[in-house]
C-alpha cells in the first residue's frame, strides 16, 4: 500500500511537470484582443470613448493559442462595466472573460422644464450639457429630438432618450395609401384613403374607392398590407 501511494504521488508530480512545461498563453495578448474588440464595437459611438481593460487573475493558466477571438457574452452591453469573452479556436479550446469599463463622454439633451405628453419638441425645450452616457439610446444631438413627439411626460433635468419619443408616422390621416393584399402565391394592390395616423407596424384603417373599410398594417415605406 505504501509503495502504491508513493507511485501515485510520483505520477502526479510527473503530470504537473508536463503541465508546467506546456507553453502558457500570456495575459497581455488576451487583454489586447479584448481591447481591440471593444474599440471596434464602440467606434461609432458619439463623443469621447475611454476603455479600461482589467488585469486577469495571475493564477489563470491557459495553454498558448494562436487563434484568439473576442465575443460578447449574452446580455452584456458595450457600455459601463461589462465583460468581453476571449476564446481559443485552436486545440485545446478554452475561453475566459475579461472585465472592461467603457466610459463615453458626450453632449446630452436635458429637459429644461417639465415637458408634457404629446409635446412636439423644439430647441427651446432642452439644453445641451456635457455628461457621461450611462446607457444606450440617449440622445446626443438636437436634430434627434427637434420635431419629435413625447410619448409621456418627463420632468425638468431629465436626459432625453430615444424610448421617450413616439416613432414618426409613416401614414397620416387622409393620405392616399397603396394597399397590398398578399395571398399564398400572388399579391394584389389598390389605393385607398387612410382613416387614422399610423407608425410602421401599427394598425391602420383604409377606405377603398368603393367605400369598403379594410384593416391593414402600416409599412415603413408608407404603404399598408393586409395580413392573412
Amino acid at each position: 500500500m505504501k509503495y502504491l501511494r508513493k507511485s501515485l504521488f510520483l505520477l502526479t508530480l510527473g503530470w504537473l511537470g508536463v503541465a508546467c512545461a506546456m507553453p502558457q498563453q500570456d495575459h497581455a495578448s488576451i487583454r489586447d484582443v479584448a481591447l481591440t474588440y471593444a474599440q471596434t464595437q464602440t467606434h461609432s459611438m458619439p463623443g469621447k470613448v475611454s476603455i479600461q481593460v482589467a488585469s486577469i487573475d495571475p493564477r489563470t493558466a491557459l495553454p498558448a493559442c494562436n487563434a484568439l477571438e473576442a465575443f460578447m457574452p449574452n446580455g452584456a452591453k458595450m457600455i459601463g462595466k461589462t465583460s468581453i469573452g476571449v476564446r481559443c479556436n485552436g486545440k485545446p479550446g478554452w475561453s475566459v472573460f475579461v472585465q472592461v469599463n467603457i466610459k463615453v463622454s458626450a453632449d446630452l439633451l436635458v429637459a429644461n422644464r417639465p415637458l408634457s405628453q404629446g409635446l412636439v419638441l423644439s430647441a427651446d425645450d432642452f439644453t445641451v450639457q456635457s455628461g457621461e452616457l450611462g446607457q444606450t439610446g440617449i440622445l446626443t444631438a438636437p436634430e434627434q429630438a427637434i420635431g419629435k413627439t413625447l410619448k409621456f411626460a418627463i420632468g425638468a433635468g431629465q436626459v432625453l432618450r430615444l424610448d421617450m419619443l413616439r416613432p414618426d408616422f409613416v401614414i397620416r390621416l387622409g393620405q392616399t395609401v397603396r394597399l397590398y393584399v398578399r395571398a399564398s402565391n400572388f399579391m394584389v394592390s389598390s389605393e385607398g384613403q387612410a382613416m387614422n395616423d399610423a407608425t410602421a407596424g401599427q394598425a391602420v384603417r383604409i377606405k377603398t374607392a368603393t367605400g369598403q373599410m379594410i384593416s391593414a398594417f402600416a409599412r415603413k415605406d408608407g404603404s399598408a398590407e393586409v395580413r392573412q
